[in-house]
Order: structure tokens, then C-alpha cells, then sequence
């Protein structure tokens, strides 16, 4: 009984947590990203106005999903916001995001994908961190960035990513510029 009752507390305590950190319906009133999967395109919008657009972005190797599962190589879908800006990154500038969020890791639980102990390490994790981890069955280490010392023609001609959003390095230092940690970026 003691163990239903600290899980409960911590998943109140996340869910406010997650819910205050978490991005709201589009359009957003100031700068946010938008990734068309569809259009192989990035956006960032100020508001309800494009302001600049990065075309050919590359994907995962994998496809896109809703609940990308370690491993699986695949972008997830959805609403994140950047939470870490790596600017000595191996490709070039990294700017991460909140993947898995509370509203993936539930879902994965409700399917069956995490089990009730991870589950419960998991939220105690997030408890003491401020997010998921990052290497459980949802995998993690997802973002935005560039190719690095990559080849180019590789990026113009496959999604060849392990999930990420993956651009040349002249759109990614352009795309930092608008960004800051916190700013919402919904992949759809």
C-alpha cells in the first residue's frame, strides 16, 4: 500500500510538473518550430508568421511514429520544447528536446511497452532530474542538428538519422539563432 500511495504522489507531482513544462495548443505568441515531416521542412514562427524555413531536412532511418522505441531509429511525433543547446556537438550544434515526454511514457505504459517498474524508476528518475530518462524502452537523445563533418550528399539524398531532425550545419547555426531552451517545437 505504501508503494501505491508514493507512486501516486510522484506521478501528481510529474504530471503538474510535466503539464507547467509542457507546450500548449498551436499557434504559440512567440517564436516556435515547426518540422513537416510530410515536407521534409523545418519552420520557425514567430506567433502565426513563418519566418524562415529550412528545406531537405532529413529524418530517422527508421520513419516517423508517435512512440519511437529505443532502438527503433525512428522520429517521434508530437509537441516538445528544447530543452538542452549543445553547441560543441559532433554534429556541429545539437538542440535537444523533451522526447519522451509524460504524454509518450503514458501512453507506452497504458500499451504495455513499460512495465510497472520501470514505470516507477522511471517517474523517480524525472523526480529528481526534471525529465525522462533518457535510455529506457523510449530511447531518448532526440533533437534538431547538423551534419557535423558528415557528407553532404548523404544528407540531400537519405533520412539517415537515428530519430533526429538532421540539417546541414549553415541551417542549424541559423536555426540556434531564433531558439533559446523552452522554445516549443511540434513534429507533425
Amino acid at each position: 500500500m505504501a508503494d501505491v500511495i508514493k507512486n501516486s504522489i510522484i506521478f501528481l507531482v510529474l504530471g503538474f510538473f510535466f503539464s507547467a513544462a509542457s507546450v500548449s495548443a498551436k499557434p504559440y505568441d512567440g517564436i516556435w518550430v515547426r518540422v513537416d515531416i510530410a515536407a521534409e521542412r523545418t519552420e520557425v514562427w514567430q506567433g502565426e508568421e513563418q519566418v524562415i524555413a529550412f528545406e531537405g531536412v532529413a529524418f530517422g532511418r527508421g520513419g516517423v511514429s508517435r512512440l519511437r522505441l529505443r532502438g527503433e531509429q525512428e522520429t517521434p511525433l508530437g509537441e516538445f520544447y528544447i530543452n538542452r543547446i549543445n553547441r560543441e556537438s559532433q554534429f556541429h550544434i545539437f538542440l535537444g528536446i523533451n522526447y519522451p515526454t509524460m504524454s509518450h511514457f503514458s501512453e507506452a505504459r497504458a500499451l504495455g511497452i513499460i512495465d510497472d517498474e520501470e514505470f516507477t524508476t522511471s517517474l523517480e528518475y524525472a523526480s529528481r532530474t526534471g525529465y525522462l530518462p533518457q535510455d529506457g524502452s523510449l530511447g531518448g537523445y532526440i533533437g534538431l542538428h547538423g551534419i557535423g563533418r558528415g557528407d553532404p550528399e548523404v544528407h540531400r539524398r537519405f533520412h539517415w538519422t537515428q530519430g533526429c531532425i538532421a540539417m546541414t550545419n549553415a541551417e542549424i547555426e541559423k536555426l540556434a539563432q531564433w531558439v533559446e531552451v523552452g522554445t516549443p517545437v511540434i513534429i507533425e
